[in-house]
């Protein structure tokens, strides 16, 4: 567990520096995900109007088992699919089964507790209305057939005259679709988030509201499962059961930590656990705390969006546990430079005939010291660098393919080296290194 410890470690760390809230770590029981509609209502739950998102993401209230949900029946609190939120859904003929009954319950129980909001209250009047999808359509957001029922694809030849949301749904596989001709999507796939308006109230997104993260927060924390030995902070505290996902993308369904031994009887060892005590108790084999895997989860996918290295499915990704910058180990030497290398020009004319790949190496050297010594001066030499790696064999799991927990002092000595020892000859387009000056000119105006 020492990789979620340090993980932890991270996020603690983060989160007592004074951040920007673009640069902010997402909070605890929360997660990221591509919203497609925004309904917008006033404090009183009465709709107002309706937009399509294009590549929204918003970070939306969760519950340990709607943060991993893969398949199956999990509602998010508050923003969720068309067939959560939508009463009436089945009325237009939805393809898909109806999980709104769920998603009205757990929103009242948020609502009737001591933690709720004012914009959750707002939510849950207006949803008891059953009335989302017909909103919907008389705001020409979702567009139904002759028959009354949800389109799956555009009829008409024209693409131009194509509704925005055919556009931003994903398509259907085509092995899943009744019509295998045409590119399909279901329109109660459509995550829906909401924005409450009132007078004087200047932030009415309800994703950008932390008022409201932290009241879902706090109630959240009332009704976690059950208490035990958490193998990362050396105490009692309430159990995960579930671990998130969506590390590399909001589409990303591999698990660091999952199980699935009840049916294919992979590994059971001693343990005798059932799928109702692992609901509430979590598994018998691992104990890890909900609170503790949340926010190594947070950073480890907060680190990956800001600084990992993609090379299809894997990742790799280096960081200082104390939150401080370090040099990407990944990065070219050209590319870790802010600045072109410049060449010394010899003063007098019967000198210009020289070989400069001789002050090549100088100039490089100098540029390179220059570049480490800033990162030796705010790292401390004996502060922790980590350096992982992982990959997913399957679309379900995902595993750690290298871990190395080193000293800032080794970790910068071993940046100089590879830089130093193992450099060949590269070509750079004459083109390019002018428009990359024009840029840096630019910078350095202000412009």
């Amino acid at each position: 567990m020492s990789w979620m410890a340090k993980l932890y470690e991270t996020y603690e760390a983060e989160m007592a520096k004074n951040l920007s809230s673009e640069d902010k770590l997402m909070p605890i029981s929360h997660t990221l995900q591509n919203a497609h509609i925004n309904i917008v209502i006033d404090n009183k739950g009465n709709f107002i109007r309706a937009s399509v998102l294009e590549k929204k993401q918003i970070v939306l209230p969760a519950t340990e088992k709607s943060a991993g949900r893969t398949s199956g029946e999990a509602p998010h609190p508050l923003a969720d699919k068309i067939q959560y939120v939508a009463r009436d859904y089945p009325d237009y003929g939805g393809r898909k089964k109806s999980y709104f009954a769920s998603y009205k319950k757990q929103l009242r129980t948020w609502c009737h507790s001591p933690y709720a909001h004012e914009k959750a209250l707002a939510v849950y009047h207006y949803i008891k209305k059953g009335q989302v999808v017909e909103d919907l359509l008389k705001a020409y957001i979702l567009h139904v057939g002759e028959d009354g029922s949800l389109l799956t694809f555009w009829p008409e030849e024209n693409d131009e005259d194509m509704p925005l949301i055919f556009k931003v749904l994903p398509v259907i596989p085509k092995n899943k679709r009744r019509n295998k001709e045409k590119p399909e999507i279901e329109q109660g796939d459509a995550l829906v988030c909401w924005t409450v308006e009132k007078a004087g109230e200047p932030n009415s997104a309800t994703w950008d509201d932390e008022t409201l993260q932290q009241k879902w927060i706090s109630f959240y924390a009332t009704i976690t499962g059950h208490s035990d030995f958490c193998y990362v902070l050396g105490k009692k505290s309430p159990i995960s059961v579930n671990h998130p996902a969506k590390l590399r993308h909001t589409g990303d369904k591999a698990k660091l930590i999952s199980a699935n031994d009840l049916s294919g009887f992979t590994f059971r060892g001693r343990f005798t656990d059932t799928k109702d005590s692992i609901t509430k108790n979590g598994l018998q084999g691992l104990g890890i705390g909900f609170e503790v895997t949340q926010k190594a989860h947070n950073a480890l996918r907060y680190l990956i969006a800001k600084q990992g290295y993609r090379n299809g499915d894997q990742i790799y990704v280096a960081w200082a546990v104390s939150g401080k910058k370090i040099p990407d180990p990944l990065k070219s030497s050209w590319d870790m430079f802010n600045e072109d290398i410049i060449f010394q020009q010899p003063e007098r004319e019967e000198e210009r005939q020289v070989d400069y790949s001789k002050d090549l190496g100088s100039s490089f050297a100098h540029k390179l010291n220059k570049y480490l010594a800033g990162y030796r001066v705010s790292l401390e030499p004996n502060e922790q660098i980590v350096i992982m790696g992982l990959d997913s064999a399957t679309p379900g799991r995902m595993s750690i393919t290298y871990y190395r927990e080193i000293l800032a002092s080794e970790f910068l000595e071993r940046v100089t080296k590879w830089h130093e020892q193992f450099a060949w000859p590269q070509r750079h387009i004459k083109e390019n290194l002018e428009k990359k000056k024009k840029v840096l000119r630019k910078n350095s105006s202000g412009l």
